[in-house]
């Protein structure tokens, strides 16, 4: 027997939330201000996984530069 596994496409604001272990408005005040991108569906907000591993990145890597100095 063959298993199929469904990779999702995109995330809803609160499964976002829930993956940077944040609470939901700040998630949605990330999404708002543009610092974690989405794509406007209808009337919800939908966030690929890139843009969840660019917020990630671009984080680790500020980061990473303040312990340069």
């Amino acid at each position: 027997m063959t298993t199929t596994v469904i990779e999702r496409k995109w995330y809803s604001t609160r499964e976002v939330a829930e993956m940077l272990g944040y609470g939901l408005s700040k998630t949605k005040m990330l999404v708002l201000t543009g610092e974690i991108r989405s794509i406007k569906d209808g009337r919800n907000r939908r966030i690929l996984p890139r843009y969840v591993n660019e917020y990630v990145e671009r984080r680790a890597q500020e980061a990473e530069a303040g312990w340069a100095v």
